[in-house]
């Protein structure tokens, strides 16, 4: 990032932001108004996702304009995305869907009182900051499944601003919503749609009558074994941003490697078997404890035939990895990166429509879907389109998920300002979490001469 004018960088929760009134931003044109648009057990994941862009541009000075010509793109890029426009409602049965009401997004116009520069985007916000440059609360709504989408655009002195976007997961997994964003984009630079969205989430419906083909174990809790209790040494969770050099990245794909036959794990193998496996040392799991990893697998291409290009919703699965504990452990990292190729592989159209339909006949028992004991997600953010996006003012310098969506996710995303570094986000007890940061130190930096990721990146309580 250019230099600042200001003396020296201010801490990321000190600057000011000034915060519009919020208004609605409605379809440019009326589609589908009054309609109730479907969505399928895929999309039954209620959480709110938050994602910051950062634009500077050399070629476009100046940044006056720029909540006008994204307040203007986004009702014409509605027109293709409707049900953004409408609000969530939830059926007798408790299954949500889209009320196509046509109420439009919210947007929010705001001003910052610094640089961009003054704020250190090469570390991931507090939570003061992030609630500067996202929406997290409206006035007279409590309940945040009511809204699917809200936008601000917060300008900062030096002519960059910043755009901020909260979304409800039911109403799209990351690729859905980056799309989305770059659509967006295209469609304030007077472009066509390059990924028009396919909207149809009937072609996940699940079938009539169900058909339950195999065990879902990514859906059962595990049985907590009665000494793993004693393993958390404090209830507080601390949560750790570990910056992972190309150095450190090239050493842990060799760890996976090992003395086996296989030649290549990719880098969300790798890196997840080294976590799955340190962070149950750091927790002083007992041996004879089950152990479970849930890898989110994009299941796009996986269906026979593949979704529709630019498929609009949740298209993610989880593939189920498990191991005891001491198994784990006392093999090399290859054990665990062999487990985790094997649960991918086993992805398929018949396991995912019989997934679909587990979840349908949850649903009609009035069951939800088990989150106990041992559930731990590991997502890869670092593979979605969100660096492309471009109103204008050029690509993002700096796109970055404002929080993880729950302290049992490990997630992966690209660093923020370091090109070919990751950030694995990871939440912990206090003492476990110092004993997995040893283990990142041990493992992945040394005898390698670099920097250990995990310093400038103090943890932080969530």
């Amino acid at each position: 990032m250019a230099g600042s004018n200001h003396n020296a960088t201010r801490n990321p929760t000190e600057f000011q932001v000034t915060k519009g009134n919020p208004s609605l931003v409605p379809p440019a044109e009326s589609r589908e108004k009054g309609s109730v648009y479907f969505l399928s057990n895929v999309d039954d994941v209620f959480c709110i996702i938050r994602i910051v862009y950062c634009f500077k541009s050399d070629r476009r000075r100046g940044n006056d304009c720029a909540a006008e010509v994204i307040r203007d793109a986004l009702g014409k890029v509605l027109v293709h995305y409707y049900p953004m426009a409408g609000r969530l409602v939830l059926s007798p049965e408790g299954k949500p869907s889209v009320n196509c009401s046509g109420e439009g997004v919210v947007f929010v116009e705001a001003e910052a009182d610094c640089a961009l520069e003054d704020v250190d985007f090469s570390r991931p916000f507090d939570r003061f900051a992030r609630e500067k440059l996202v929406v997290y609360d409206l006035p007279g709504v409590p309940d945040k499944f009511e809204i699917p989408l809200i936008a601000q655009v917060t300008r900062f002195k030096c002519g960059g601003f910043v755009v901020g976007i909260s979304f409800n997961h039911l109403l799209g997994d990351g690729q859905a919503i980056a799309e989305f964003v770059n659509s967006w984009g295209e469609t304030a630079r007077g472009l066509p749609l390059s990924v028009p969205p396919f909207l149809d989430r009937t072609i996940l419906r699940s079938r009539t009558p169900p058909k339950i083909e195999f065990r879902h174990s990514e859906f059962e809790p595990l049985q907590q074994h009665k000494s793993s209790a004693a393993a958390a040494e404090e209830i507080t969770t601390h949560c750790s941003y570990i910056r992972l050099t190309p150095e450190m990245i090239k050493r842990a794909k060799s760890n996976a490697i090992g003395a086996t036959l296989t030649n290549h794990y990719s880098t969300y193998e790798a890196i997840f078997a080294f976590a799955w496996r340190a962070r149950n040392r750091a927790l002083k799991t007992v041996p004879d404890q089950l152990t479970r990893l849930l890898l989110v697998v994009n299941t796009r291409a996986k269906f026979e035939p593949p979704l529709p290009k630019g498929y609009f919703g949740n298209a993610l699965n989880f593939a189920a990895a498990h191991s005891l504990a001491g198994d784990l452990l006392e093999n090399p990292v290859s054990y665990a990166a062999a487990k985790i190729r094997e649960a991918i592989g086993r992805v398929s159209d018949r396991r995912l429509r019989s997934a679909i339909d587990y979840c349908e006949v949850m649903t009609r028992a009035n069951k939800r879907r088990p989150s106990g004991y041992g559930k731990m997600v590991a997502t890869a953010m670092s593979r979605l389109p969100f660096s492309v996006a471009d109103f204008g003012w050029g690509k993002p310098i700096s796109c970055q998920l404002v929080e993880p969506p729950s302290d049992d996710n490990m997630v992966l995303f690209d660093h923020p300002t370091e090109k070919g570094s990751l950030i694995l986000f990871i939440a912990l007890p206090g003492q476990a979490m110092v004993r997995f940061e040893r283990l990142v130190e041990e493992q992945l930096c040394h005898p390698l001469n670099v920097t250990c990721g995990i310093r400038g990146l103090a943890p932080c309580r969530l």
